[in-house]
């Protein structure tokens, strides 16, 4: 699965496997429709995908960041709609890992992760305001997250 880029908004297609950025021994423990099932489709300026090419060095497998509105010199200073408030990465594993890891992961980090994005979203302006992030990673059958990191 590959992520094509429109607008600040990722949409994912279908790619050969040949196409693919990943190692044939590696693959990603999500698919985009795991993620629209949770989060539902993702609207212009609301998230953004993003699949990574390679696994990250500290073992993460779901990443969230909450990029706060920020004003610039574009569209007269105000806020740009192209610009997502909300950024859902995914890293690749060893393949022999994935079944686990996507169990794990939708059992127990897609509701924390719907949950994270519902608390950011009603959280006072002084909290919202600031660039937030929670991770995931696997810790035997389960998940750990940890934020901020």
């Amino acid at each position: 699965m590959r992520v094509r880029r429109h607008r600040g908004v990722c949409h994912p297609r279908a790619v050969p496997a040949r196409n693919r950025r990943l190692p044939r021994d590696h693959s990603w423990p999500l698919t985009p429709t795991d993620l629209h099932s949770v989060l539902g489709t993702p609207e212009e300026g609301v998230y953004s995908l993003d699949f990574y090419g390679r696994p990250l060095d500290d073992g993460t497998l779901l990443r969230v960041v909450w990029n706060p509105p920020r004003s610039s010199n574009y569209s007269y200073g105000g806020r740009s709609s192209l610009w997502p408030n909300v950024g859902v990465g995914v890293a690749p594993l060893p393949a022999a890992d994935r079944a686990d890891a996507r169990r794990a992961l939708r059992q127990y980090a897609l509701p924390e992760l719907a949950a994270w994005i519902d608390a950011i979203r009603h959280a006072p302006e002084t909290w919202a305001l600031t660039r937030r992030s929670r991770s995931w990673r696997l810790a035997g059958d389960a998940t750990v997250h940890c934020d901020d990191c």
